[in-house]
């Protein structure tokens, strides 16, 4: 039942309907006007890499990597990290978070950033884990008492190995 990492595009089988499930929760969590979601057409575009894990056929965990450039620093912004409810306890969101690490690193960058939802405690939780805190906003996301924005500079932090 544990599944490989495999890399996504928008035509992948299951990549709209979990996107779907992640729009809904986040609507039914927050305002409309706050919930700033990559779409599933940018994930295709060359600057993001969006990657899940099937199980038994099925899209059980995604995340993605958007690069970016902020003045003049570049670091990798993290979205659509989400597992559906079938799937949790199984440490996949641990897999999909040190995956999408090595990646940011592999491009030679050391800064991850992100934005959530202070509703979302589980998801927070194991941002922590792998070292994230808390930032001010950045980039188009404006400061709202609704989202925590975090960050993490990846040299000489351990990866968790991908089990």
């Amino acid at each position: 039942m544990k599944g490989s990492i495999v890399r996504l595009t928008s035509s992948c089988d299951g990549v709209s309907e979990i996107f779907s499930e992640i729009d809904k929760l986040m609507h039914s969590l927050y305002p409309s006007e706050l919930n700033i979601l990559l779409s599933v057409d940018e994930v295709d575009q060359s600057n993001s890499e969006l990657c899940g894990i099937y199980i038994e056929g099925e899209l059980a965990a995604c995340g993605a990597v958007i690069f970016k450039q902020e003045e003049n620093a570049k670091y990798g912004e993290f979205k659509r990290i989400y597992v559906k409810p079938q799937f949790r306890g199984l440490g996949l969101s641990k897999r999909i978070l040190s995956h999408l690490i090595s990646l940011v690193t592999e491009r030679g960058l050391n800064k991850i950033m992100l934005e959530t939802g202070v509703k979302q405690y589980e998801a927070i939780a194991l941002y922590r884990y792998f070292g994230f805190y808390e930032r001010d906003s950045y980039g188009a996301y404006k400061p709202d008492p609704e989202s925590m924005f975090m960050q993490l500079y990846v040299a000489d932090k351990p990866i968790l190995a991908q089990t």
